[in-house]
């Protein structure tokens, strides 16, 4: 490793426990929890592996009172749950590391679905989830039983093996304790309301209580949100300088950072790596336990920085190390240049929201590591001394040629256009994607370094070009198009169109600016039309953008995208119109149609840009089934399509897609259930070890 790294590798004392070094996966969310375990087991298991010291879980509900399905969390309500959380701590303790649980009950942030409990908060208020669902007001027995709950937990969690627990009251409305510490969600006039001192009362006895149970044998970490970023009306840095200050010595590990969770895991359109710096900086001041926040953290120079500084002692990483679980040792090894950067895009956190296994844009292997026995390092040796041609050099196309030649096949990899990325070099030169860059940075820097890839840009293929190649596999990743017909999910035939008002999005994303005022027209719902007509609007471009949604960019919500794209468009100026379709596209204005009545506007616009729906670019492919009677006598085996050009999907979907194609080469793969299922997880069964 590099001297200066050295300090991120020293051993640190955290109460009774000492961790190896100074990388901590923070708690995070996947989708995974109790219903998935070995899934999530095996994950976290992986990261371990990858040289983490510390692996914390995701939130731990430790009541049914505290129900957060649909979301798919882990549960610590009885002993019935300790299986799920022995299989994690085992796999973590086999790879050196700590294992960590973060608790929780989440007070007002619930409707309890599944249990039909009634919700509890501090006051009584409405729940967060929209449904008509009142949580009630909690009384001086509600509150004793919640410390009796919280102990109980935590001894179990001792005597599942877990070397931290958590008292946990951050993420703004999400968790009870910090319920009872805000003012706007706490109007008690007892002892638990009212002052600071009454509103943190619960939080210190908890954590106390927490002490008492376990911190002879466990470290007790008070995960803390500093700042809401809503000034005297949410935690403030002078409130939060005088709960640190009070509770200082208590918890031997301060878990610091900023809330909401949409601020906390800031997506990079937003936020720079190391940006919660001046909101939690002050916390080691006023303590002397170790202190650990985030910040997207993948450069190790500003880790370093970070723990030099006096920021903090330990480096928290949720993303980080779920696009990279290998970050640690790739520095320790001296191999900084391979980590495998997080994006900041959050399709991690959309596994949260959406309740299935969470996916990783930079990582395909995450959530595959048990159901497909997908390692983020290694990969099977080739099955033969067959050639492999990848024509497209996009996401999935440079994917596919970076794990086939891991493999190591011999692999040619063909860019029709004079630079490597495809839809994410495009979507990347707007301004704000432009980390989304990384996503080929990564790959051809590796390919650069292989000696069994031969890569070349403005190398169009046709049919005979890849025939005359005579690889005996070729994959065709050649991307798809945005359609101008704006036929999407709304509009299953074409509008009538005037052709000339028509703006190709890849157009504008190569530079075209058009004449404004412009209309884009999103029924896509997730980043794209929100980011291009940002881009116009920066640009002063006068934007309209229309949806046939009731709201902008809805997908993001699951990205904690969502608020911070519409304050940006808003402070730019952009003219929002909801619930509406394209009647047509005229010379010069656009009628649009309420989608619930009909009832038609006029807007008149300069130009229209569609982003609806994409046409895979499958013609190669289509030419070359045509004439497959040819392939055997040019060496060819298999031609199969990849990526948009199979699909349009997310990039996260491309990249899957290369690298299953890799992964699947020459393999025996049971194409009907390509994967293990968890239908048979039992309390106190054996389960099979991860496959070699």
């Amino acid at each position: 490793m590099e001297e200066n790294h050295r300090i991120l590798f020293e051993p640190l004392q955290i109460g009774p426990k000492t961790t190896k070094n100074r990388f901590y996966q923070v708690p995070h969310c996947n989708g995974m929890g109790h219903r998935w375990p070995r899934t999530m087991a095996e994950m976290r298991g992986v990261k371990a592996e990858g040289g983490w010291g510390v692996i914390c879980t995701e939130e731990c509900s430790i009541h049914p009172t505290s129900d957060l399905t649909p979301a798919t969390l882990m549960r610590l309500w009885d002993d019935s749950d300790l299986a799920v959380h022995e299989l994690m701590i085992r796999k973590v303790h086999d790879q050196g590391a700590l294992a960590g649980i973060q608790l929780v009950h989440n007070g007002q942030s619930v409707s309890n679905y599944l249990t039909r409990m009634a919700p509890m908060a501090p006051s009584a208020t409405p729940t967060d989830t929209m449904n008509s669902t009142q949580a009630r007001a909690m009384d001086k027995d509600d509150i004793k039983t919640l410390r009796r709950w919280f102990r109980e937990a935590a001894l179990r969690s001792r005597r599942a093996g877990y070397d931290i627990v958590y008292v946990y009251a951050a993420h703004g409305l999400m968790t009870l304790l910090y319920q009872f510490m805000l003012k706007r969600t706490n109007q008690r006039s007892d002892e638990y309301g009212g002052s600071l001192e009454n509103r943190v009362r619960l939080v210190r006895e908890v954590l106390e209580e927490t002490k008492d149970a376990i911190g002879a044998d466990c470290a007790v970490a008070f995960r803390f949100a500093v700042d809401e970023l809503l000034g005297s009306e949410g935690m403030n840095v002078a409130e939060a300088e005088d709960i640190v200050g009070s509770l200082a010595e208590i918890p031997d590990l301060w878990d610091v950072n900023v809330a909401d969770w949409s601020n906390d895991s800031l997506p990079s359109r937003f936020g720079t790596e190391g940006s919660q710096e001046d909101y939690v900086s002050f916390v080691k001041k006023l303590t002397t336990k170790p202190v650990v926040g985030v910040g997207r953290f993948t450069s190790p120079d500003t880790m370093v920085s970070q723990i030099k500084r006096g920021v903090l002692d330990l480096i928290g990483a949720a993303r980080p190390s779920i696009a990279d679980p290998f970050l640690p040792k790739k520095i320790e090894e001296g191999r900084s240049d391979e980590i495998r950067e997080c994006i900041g895009c959050n399709m991690c956190t959309s596994g949260d929201y959406v309740a299935y296994p969470m996916r990783c844009t930079q990582n395909p292997t995450m959530g595959e590591e048990w159901r497909k026995g997908w390692h983020p390092e290694k990969i099977p040796a080739a099955k033969s001394n067959d050639s492999v041609l990848v024509v497209g050099g996009g996401p999935s196309g440079l994917e596919a040629t970076l794990a086939v030649s891991n493999r190591g096949y011999d692999v040619t990899l063909a860019e029709a256009s004079d630079q490597f990325g495809g839809r994410v070099a495009r979507e990347s030169s707007l301004p704000p994607l432009r980390q989304w860059n990384r996503v080929a940075d990564y790959r051809t820097n590796l390919l650069s370094t292989r000696s069994n890839v031969n890569s070349f840009t403005q190398s169009k293929l046709d049919a005979a070009g890849v025939l005359e190649m005579g690889s005996a596999h070729v994959a065709i990743a050649t991307g798809s198009s945005w359609r101008l017909d704006c036929v999407g999910s709304h509009h299953r035939f074409a509008p009538e169109i005037h052709a000339p008002m028509v703006v190709r999005p890849e157009d504008v994303m190569n530079g075209v600016t058009p004449k404004g005022p412009v209309m884009v027209f999103d029924d896509d719902h997730y980043y794209l039309g929100g980011s291009i007509a940002e881009h116009l609007a920066s640009s002063g471009v006068e934007v309209v953008l229309v949806t046939p949604a009731a709201e902008v960019s809805g997908w993001t919500h699951f990205t904690l995208e969502y608020e911070h794209i519409q304050t940006r468009l808003r402070n730019l100026n952009v003219e929002i119109i909801c619930n509406k379709g394209i009647g047509s596209i005229g010379d010069g204005y656009v009628e649009l149609e309420c989608v619930f009545t009909g009832k038609p506007r006029r807007v008149d616009v300069g130009a229209v840009v569609p982003v609806t729906s994409r046409s895979s670019d499958d013609n190669l492919y289509n030419e070359l089934i045509k004439r497959q009677d040819e392939w055997a006598d040019n060496g060819i085996k298999t031609v199969v399509r990849i990526g948009d050009c199979y699909v349009p999907g997310t990039i996260a979907q491309a990249v899957y897609g290369g690298h299953e194609y890799a992964r699947s080469l020459e393999m025996p793969i049971d194409k009907d259930m390509p994967f293990r299922r968890e239908n048979d997880f039992e309390v106190g069964k054996v389960w099979p070890e991860f496959p070699s």
